[in-house]
């Protein structure tokens, strides 16, 4: 798998649905999501990169994969 960037919200959405099939991450805290992110192992980014922005956008996009699971 290619390397993952804070610039790829629907990628790090799907690996952290993967990862955690079962967590609703409309429940969660961002503190929380950004150490998740990090912990990825194809995440590859500088860390203090994420804006609250970027991760918003993560959680739409993980809460879409949520969505789709039900």
């Amino acid at each position: 798998m290619a390397k993952l960037t804070w610039d790829q919200p629907d990628n790090i959405g799907y690996a952290l649905a993967g990862k955690f099939p079962n967590l609703d991450p409309t429940n969660i805290r961002f503190t929380d999501l950004h150490q998740w992110i990090t912990e990825l192992p194809d995440f590859a980014d500088d860390p203090l990169k994420s804006t609250e922005g970027k991760l918003e956008a993560i959680q739409l996009a993980w809460l879409e994969e949520y969505q789709d699971d039900e």
